[in-house]
Parts: structure tokens; sequence; C-alpha cells
């Protein structure tokens, strides 16, 4: 060992080294840990501090449980496949395409002799890790389908999710099997492009609200189970004096948000006295099929510059608040993403018309509207 410290003292001295040769030395040195791990487990050295295999390697090693499992089954492993402990000696392949490998091996058991060693060593020099993990995966299911499927159904599951409040955020934790998990990577990648020249979100900031997009989008076409005989939803409790913005600080939900969800939603009236309800209207929303068409007639998608998102996925937003006096007309309504409404209420940017043309204007640029003497105009 101190001759090995002496050549590692040497190696950190030098400048200028060939990285692919000492990465390979470096393969090669886990390897010959994997294997005093293997040796060490089997003279019982993790008995004498009381530990389990797994326990003694990741105390050692001080590395991960996963880690240390990883490098008992390569030191078991590479004592079978003696090609393969040879190839990573001569620095033929690495570290890790030698762990697919000694995966693999465990997995078949008995079955192991299926494997052939020099095509597998070829497969490590032509495939990236990933694409070779994705090889030996199909070869399991070649060779042990029966054992390929068990695993499969156990991995089934250790599924989960796992939702939380987090102060006035939510988080998400979650395991998902490969078949929901590719559902949803498919979904998000699909709403996860940038929406125009206004969008300045990072990708994990659209990832996250392409989730949420989903999300509504499924309660918006009524076709979940309902619930006590309603289609599932979100309510808002507030006040006329919420919606005009004159809501006080500390509410659980902002003013602004609550304005911009009552731009197209399905809204009804509770009159109270006290804590008794004495009243109670119909529900109506506010973009009526009929403006729909009208809209759809003039917009195929969301009518921010340069966005894509279809306008199935858009809500109905008044020019002029309908919270601060603007009406349901056909002609002062346009289709927004979630992202563009967002942006608008909470956002503080502005739109207005042009002509037939719709401009979004930042926060705090001056903007030149004309307009009859004292008339008053809200552009939103």
């Amino acid at each position: 060992m101190e001759n090995l410290r002496q050549a590692i003292d040497e190696l950190e001295a030098q400048a200028g080294l060939d990285v692919r040769e000492l990465s390979a030395l470096v393969d090669r040195l886990q390897a010959v840990l994997c294997r005093e791990l293997r040796d060490g487990v089997r003279r019982g050295d993790h008995l004498i501090e009381g530990k389990t295999p797994n326990g003694w390697v990741a105390s050692a090693c001080r590395v991960s449980g996963s880690s240390a499992a990883d490098r008992l089954r390569v030191g078991e492993q590479l004592e079978r496949l003696p090609r393969v402990a040879q190839a990573i000696r001569s620095g033929e392949i690495g570290y890790q395409a030698a762990a697919v490998i000694c995966h693999l091996s465990d997995l078949l058991g008995e079955k192991r002799e299926q494997i052939d060693e020099e095509q597998w060593i070829q497969f490590s020099k032509d495939f990236s890790i990933k694409n070779l993990r994705r090889l030996a995966e199909h070869a399991r299911f070649v060779a042990d389908p029966d054992g390929a499927e068990r695993d499969t159904e156990e991995d089934y599951e250790q599924r989960y999710l796992y939702l939380s409040e987090l102060g006035s955020m939510y988080k998400l934790d979650a395991v998902l099997d490969r078949e929901g998990g590719m559902a949803l990577k498919s979904a998000l990648e699909s709403l996860t492009k940038r929406l125009g020249p206004t969008d300045v979100r990072s990708p994990r900031q659209r990832r996250a609200d392409a989730f949420k997009e989903i999300v509504q989008h499924a309660l918006d076409r009524g076709t979940l189970p309902r619930r006590n005989g309603v289609r599932p939803h979100l309510s808002v409790h507030t006040t006329p004096d919420g919606l005009k913005g004159e809501l006080g600080d500390g509410m659980p939900v902002p003013r602004k948000t609550v304005q911009r969800l009552a731009c197209d939603c399905a809204m009804h009236r509770v009159v109270k006295a006290g804590s008794m309800v004495i009243d109670v209207g119909r529900a109506k929303r506010t973009a009526q099929p009929a403006h729909w068409r009208a809209i759809k007639a003039r917009h195929t998608t969301c009518a921010a510059p340069g966005c894509e998102r279809p306008i199935g996925w858009t809500q109905a937003h008044h020019l002029e608040f309908w919270s601060r006096g603007g009406e349901t007309n056909a002609h002062r309504l346009v289709p927004l993403c979630y992202y563009h409404h967002r942006l608008v209420h909470e956002g503080g940017w502005q739109v207005v018309l042009a002509g037939e043309r719709v401009e979004f204007i930042p926060p705090e640029t001056p903007v030149m509207l004309r307009r009859r003497w004292g008339e008053k105009r809200w552009a939103a």
C-alpha cells in the first residue's frame, strides 16, 4: 500500500497527464477494491464491527447503500467473468461498463452461461453506458422472461406519490412505474417549449407550469370521475371587494390571482347574513360558448406573440378587467395560455389591441393610448 501511496503522490505532482490512461487506472483500482471488499465479507470482517455486508462496505468506503451493493456485486461477479475482469485490467472497458455486465450476470444467476463475454466487451466499446444498460435489460427479458417480469412487478409495488404543503407552496415527491413515468415525461415535453419572446422561465419552471396545465386541462374537460355529483375543480371564495383588488394583506389566495381566476371561470353568487347562507345564485361561465366561437374564429393559438399553445389550452382574458367594469364582450376577449395569463395579472404586463393585433407591453414601459378627453381606459 505504501508503494501505491507514493505512486499517487507522484501522479498528483504531475501536470498534463493522459486523462484516458488515468481513467483506466482508476477503473482498474475500482475492480481491485471490489475484489478486496468481496474477500473481506467472506472473511467476516463485517461481523467484527457488528454490521451487515452492505453496511460495512458503505461505512468503509463512505458511499451510499446502493453503491455499496454495487461494489459487492461487481466483486462477486468478476470472479465468474474472467474475460471481463481482464478487460478492466487492460483498460479495454471501464468500471461502469463492467458493472452493467456484472449486474446482468447476477440477475441471470444460473443462466449467466448465456452471456458471451467477448460480445459484451465489444458492446461496452460500441455503446454508451445508458444504451448498454438498455441492451442488458433487453437481454434479461430474452434470457429470463419470467424473472424479468417478476422483478418488474416488484418494482411496480415501489411506486408512490406524496403531495405536501411547504409554506405557501406545495412539494411533489414521486416514484413512478415506467409506463407512468414515460407518459408523464411525454406530456411534459409537449408543453415545455418556450412560449415566444416573453417567456423567460427556466426549464424547471416550465416543467412545473406544464404539470399544472396538464392537471387544469383534465379538470376543465370534465372527464374525471364526479365527486358528490359535481365535476372536481378548484373552488375559490372571495368577495366583490376582493375581485376589485381591495383585499387586505395576508389572504390565502393573492387578490391578483383571484382576479385572473375570475377572467374565465364558473362563478356563482353566495349571499350570507353573518355565517348563514341565505341565497345561492346559479353558476355561469363568464365566457359563454358563443363568445368562444367568436374567439376561435380570430385565433387558433394563445394571443401572445410567438406563443403556439393551442386555443383549447387557453382561458378567455378580459382586455378591460371584469373587476374594473370590463364587459364580457367577444371583441374584448383574447385567449391566453396559463403562462401568459399569469404574466398579465400577477406579472404586471399589459395587453392592448392595436387594430386587430394584440400587443404585450412589459411592466414600466410607457404606452400611449388614444382616447377621448375624460375617457377612462384600463389596459390590462
